[in-house]
């Protein structure tokens, strides 16, 4: 018997994410996700009427073509997916993972080949400024072993983190946004960070489970030659398959000038040589998912936590909420706030906003988990 949960996630995407009809063409691009489930996303978007294309891939098959890459093979890739997303008004991501490593062993300089030539060009170029799109993980045992958690478990954490009331959600979020919008100074303080930027003119976009499931944040960027300071961050981030912890960045005139991350320093280094814009700042958030409050080393959770701040190397949106940056890659590195982190503030022009990751004014208050779950 089909989980209902799945019914209800499937229902979630195509309605309240992309808001499917019969106007629609979609595509479902799963990896490693189990039959019945990528079935019902199918049958839930046909009942929209949607006509629905389907790209079923595995990361372990993903792994061995990328280990045989080339440019000529990347372009290749790179035109047909490119031809495939022009056909389509809205996409949908399933991400599945038997193995968060799986790409660890391919060479650096093959990842930033494939990011340059394929990433950039059909996700950057078409999927995200061009279509309606949405994107979850699956709830595998190899996420909940990530999570410290039994199976059963993390998928009872899985579906209520993704199955919020993003209705709610979005009520609350939106004074954040109108209060982004008109700041120009923002200033990160924690332990080993202080760190200073404007965001005047950028924008910002208040997320309540229209692109990402699970969501919760309100983004902006920082405008690109702002910042100045250094940025310390508190959780282990996985890019490109490979684990990074203590992440350390300082930053003059908006680049990075320095980066270590104890022995991993020399591959984070080599990810931020990709290309100019991977040493500048793509997006700056806050999180605020109130069931979501330890890291898992998986970003599309780790991103959301409640009292979190990401300040993301590399390439920054298009429209509202961008500042023009552009870069092969896009990695939401995630600080958290919270006490038992070790504190830290937020400020906007001068004005305390969050401390110790509750929102500390009456008209953010409705962004505190007590307030959102």
């Amino acid at each position: 018997m089909l989980d209902p949960r799945i019914t209800r996630l499937a229902e979630l995407f195509a309605d309240h994410s992309l808001g499917l009809s019969a106007k629609d063409s979609v595509l479902i691009h799963a990896f490693d996700i189990p039959e019945e489930a990528v079935t019902e996303f199918v049958r839930v978007c046909q009942n929209r009427g949607a006509r629905v294309a389907i790209r079923l891939e595995s990361q372990l098959v993903r792994r061995q073509l990328m280990h045989g890459m080339n440019e000529a093979t990347a372009i290749l890739h790179a035109e047909i997916e490119r031809h495939e997303m022009d056909q389509m008004t809205a996409y949908i991501a399933l991400r599945g993972s038997h193995n968060y490593a799986e790409q660890a062993d391919v060479p650096s300089e093959i990842q930033s080949l494939w990011q340059r030539l394929y990433v950039q060009p059909v996700v950057f170029g078409v999927r995200v400024p061009k279509t309606r799109w949405a994107v979850t993980r699956w709830p595998t045992p190899a996420m909940a072993q990530q999570a410290n958690l039994s199976t059963p478990a993390f998928e009872k954490f899985y579906f209520d983190v993704c199955l919020v009331d993003y209705a709610k959600m979005d009520v609350a979020a939106k004074p954040l946004a109108e209060l982004m919008e008109t700041t120009d100074e923002v200033r990160l303080v924690g332990p080993g960070t202080d760190f200073r930027f404007s965001i005047k003119g950028i924008g910002a976009v208040a997320c309540s489970g229209e692109a990402n499931i699970p969501d919760g944040e309100c983004y902006s960027c920082p405008v690109r030659d702002s910042g100045n300071g250094i940025v310390q961050y508190n959780t282990v981030s996985v890019y490109q398959g490979v684990e990074f912890k203590d992440i350390r960045l300082v930053v003059k005139d908006g680049r990075i000038v320095e980066a270590s991350a104890g022995d991993q320093t020399t591959k984070l280094n080599e990810i931020l040589d990709t290309d100019d814009g991977a040493r500048h700042f793509g997006e700056w958030s806050l999180g605020f998912n109130p069931h979501v409050l330890s890291p898992m080393r998986d970003t599309l959770f780790d991103e959301k936590i409640a009292g979190s701040f990401h300040l993301t190397p590399g390439n920054a949106y298009e429209g509202r909420g961008g500042s023009g940056n552009r870069s092969a890659i896009h990695w939401d590195i995630v600080c958290i706030q919270r006490p038992e982190y070790g504190g830290g503030e937020v400020w906007f022009d001068g004005k305390l906003i969050r401390k110790d990751g509750l929102f500390v004014t009456d008209q953010l208050n409705g962004l505190n988990p007590a307030s959102l779950a």
